[in-house]
């Protein structure tokens, strides 16, 4: 029994060491390619219209420029107010995914945001024409 304990706490320990071994760059690359699709979704859901480009903030909506600073708005509380919306936020739950929800917040705790390139995806919704 004990060496089946001793063994089982080696594997445990081969497995953390691995672990450790495996480039921090690898973990990063996801984070980056979650964050690149939140900067789309950020344009492309009209985001921007509010909170301006890279979520400086305007008249209309508060800078979202020092969310990966700020401890008050953890991901379930940023879930919510995309979902729910908020004192003026309209609700965004018929319009994002889970996934969406998940790269926007990848996105807005981003250090230095991405910028999403200039032409929108192919299946974003057009944005209205002036009158």
């Amino acid at each position: 029994m004990t060496s089946r304990i001793h063994s089982s706490i080696l594997f445990l320990l081969h497995c953390l060491i691995v672990l450790l071994a495996v480039p921090s760059s690898l973990f990063a690359a996801k984070a980056s390619e979650q964050e690149k699709a939140g900067a789309v979704l950020f344009r492309d859901k009209g985001c921007t219209y509010c909170h301006g480009v890279g979520g400086v903030g305007t008249k209309k909506a508060p800078a979202l420029i020092d969310l990966p600073k700020e401890t008050t708005w953890t991901a379930d509380k940023l879930t919510d107010q995309i979902l729910n919306g908020g004192q003026k936020m309209p609700p965004f739950r018929d319009s994002v995914t889970d996934e969406e929800v998940s790269d926007l917040i990848a996105y807005l705790r981003a250090k230095n945001k991405p910028v999403p390139p200039d032409v929108p995806s192919p299946d974003a919704s057009p944005a209205p024409s002036p009158r």
